[in-house]
């Protein structure tokens, strides 16, 4: 029944004719089967989260896919592109049995979009949910772990380790979160966090170490 969806899914956004496009200069052609029985499909994510087929000439709330089970899936089987295919263009990688399905991204793949709060284990938690998903994907909020990247602005959180560790937070959520930062005067980021009435004194190590395993040294 998934598998339906998700085909259904693709094979509407490909009977879009105005909307898909080749780029010039592209080396893929969505659906190509390098090997027999293996199909290949690329997507891009933007800095908002939000999933398109690559090669989608409007990137917009319109185009991209927003069907939560089908997220859920896509994103639970994300991983780095090992593959020694695209590995340069598209360093993302989510396995779908015997489809390849490549991914870019503007930023990170893992972008985070919503607080949300889980009561199902008896002890209430904050959470981060990605991928538009709703409460179908999330990791747990760490306020100590936020960071600020001061050459850009942009917002990070801790996200799972199999996709690089880091993820983005979206531009309307780090506004949200930017209320409760505090500079000390002699940095450019921030040094504190103030979360649900407690004050945090943010970390920064963990940022900097997965930074460097990404660009490998």
């Amino acid at each position: 029944m998934l598998r339906r969806v998700i085909n259904n899914n693709i094979k509407r956004l490909f009977q879009i004719s105005l909307c898909n496009y080749r780029q010039p200069g592209s080396t893929y052609e969505q659906g190509q089967s390098p090997e027999p029985t293996i199909r290949e499909y690329f997507y891009y994510i933007d800095h908002q989260g939000m999933l398109f087929l690559d090669d989608a000439r409007m990137k917009n709330f319109t185009s991209c896919f927003k069907d939560k089970k089908f997220l859920e899936f896509f994103f639970k089987r994300l991983r780095l592109n090992t593959t020694g295919r695209y590995m340069a263009e598209f360093p993302y990688l989510s396995l779908c049995g015997r489809e390849r399905n490549f991914i870019r991204c503007d930023d990170y793949p893992i972008v985070f979009t919503h607080v949300i709060r889980d009561n199902t284990t008896g002890q209430p938690e904050d959470r981060l949910s990605y991928g538009h998903a709703g409460d179908l994907l999330s990791v747990k909020f760490e306020p100590e772990r936020i960071f600020m990247l001061p050459e850009t602005g942009r917002v990070y959180h801790p996200a799972l380790e199999h996709v690089g560790a880091v993820g983005l937070v979206t531009s309307k959520l780090a506004i949200e979160f930017s209320k409760w930062f505090e500079f000390d005067g002699k940095h450019k980021m921030p040094t504190h966090f103030i979360w649900d009435g407690k004050k945090y004194k943010l970390e920064t190590d963990w940022y900097y170490e997965a930074a460097r395993k990404r660009h490998g040294h």
